[in-house]
């Protein structure tokens, strides 16, 4: 441990000083709240490398899709047994993301509730011919010359 925060914004600061790994960070925090402090970490040039990983007693799908977007590679709840914490630690100072298995289980649930995309081309790609997408086809999936 290099350091402690009270508040969201101590925690942006103890961030910027000692550049640690990772930062256990909570959703609800004085000041400034967990997931602008998480937004602040990743997104400075600073403390670009700094992963956070989210520990909350509060799993609710906003947070979570909030936390993930701010840039947290990992969001976990307080009830996650010590062992299993230290383990998410390790993963996410490794570059990885993890989830809490029940935030799996509903993120999951809520991508596949969602519409498949349209496969439809739009913007620049409206106006083009079907043979000019067949080779923009060809070339983002990569096929050799022959």
């Amino acid at each position: 441990m290099v350091g402690e925060a009270g508040t969201g914004t101590e925690a942006v600061a103890v961030a910027r000083e000692t550049r640690p790994d990772v930062v256990l960070m909570d959703v609800r925090m004085p000041e400034t709240d967990g997931i602008e402090a998480t937004r602040r970490i990743c997104g400075a040039a600073e403390t670009a490398d700094v992963r956070v990983l989210i520990l909350t007693m509060f799993g609710l799908d906003s947070y979570v899709f909030s936390a993930l977007r701010a840039g947290a590679s990992g969001f976990l709840l307080k009830d996650t047994p010590p062992a299993v914490l230290l383990d998410a630690i390790h993963v996410v100072a490794a570059g990885d993301g993890l989830l809490a298995p029940a935030v799996t289980r509903r993120l999951i649930e809520e991508f596949t509730r969602r519409p498949e995309p349209a496969c439809s081309p739009s913007g620049d790609l409206a106006g083009a011919t079907a043979r000019e997408l067949d080779v923009l086809t060809l070339i983002a999936t990569g096929p050799s010359n022959a």
